[in-house]
């Protein structure tokens, strides 16, 4: 096994939250500036912070507000929205099977982060989730990932992260690890492509021969993954 400890975003990455987290904006964003925003102008900010994304479609004396309407509806219409992506928990339980340590690392509340994972039964097969309140910087900034490694006592040659944002790739690279982009992102792939990633998988079930160490083919691409 190549990589020994994987670490992931949750949002758009292991739970398909897209629509729950649209929707949430939207029904924010509408109460304050009726008509003003789309989905397609919130999609670009997603994988931030909530604060500072309501700054940026907002203003700050708004933001604290617009927060607590936009938490108070996610948490009420959150399983109505929450989907699975095909192949995730299989891919999961396969690789800590097969004794890879696994965790989450996310710019979200620890209690709404939780409810997605007990949902699709997948809060057993993290050994830790670093949340938005245990950090003072937030992805793409590095001390995240770093707490979690930390946490896990892991090692920057083994260890990879995996998710839909560029934050994410970003976070992934300032901390010297692995990083790995999802196709699926609703930004997609080729946007994901310009922060360089080490990867960019088409399906979770590409990330098995990653892990596992599979030499990549002649053209410098894995199974079914693409190497930036």
């Amino acid at each position: 096994m190549k990589y020994k400890t994987l670490l992931f975003d949750l949002d758009g990455t292991i739970l398909n939250t897209n629509e729950l987290i649209i929707n949430s904006f939207l029904y924010t964003l509408e109460q304050f500036y009726p008509g003003k925003y789309n989905r397609e102008m919130i999609i670009p900010h997603m994988g931030k912070p909530l604060y500072e994304q309501m700054v940026i479609f907002g203003d700050e004396s708004h933001a604290e507000e617009m927060v607590k309407i936009y938490r108070e509806h996610n948490l009420r219409t959150h399983d109505e929205y929450v989907l699975e992506f095909p192949h995730v928990k299989e891919v999961l339980e396969t690789l800590k099977q097969e004794g890879a340590i696994l965790g989450v690392v996310t710019t979200k509340m620890l209690n709404t982060t939780m409810m997605g994972l007990k949902r699709f039964g997948m809060d057993s097969l993290m050994s830790t989730i670093v949340s938005y309140e245990d950090t003072e910087f937030h992805k793409p900034a590095p001390e995240p990932v770093l707490l979690a490694m930390e946490r896990l006592g892991a090692n920057p040659e083994t260890t990879l992260m995996v998710g839909d944002s560029q934050y994410d790739i970003q976070a992934a690279k300032n901390a010297g690890i692995t990083a790995i982009g999802v196709a699926w992102s609703l930004k997609g792939p080729e946007f994901l492509k310009q922060f360089d990633p080490d990867y960019v998988i088409k399906d979770m079930r590409d990330l098995i021969p990653i892990v596992r160490g599979i030499k990549e083919d002649e053209e410098n691409k894995t199974i079914s993954g693409e190497r930036k």
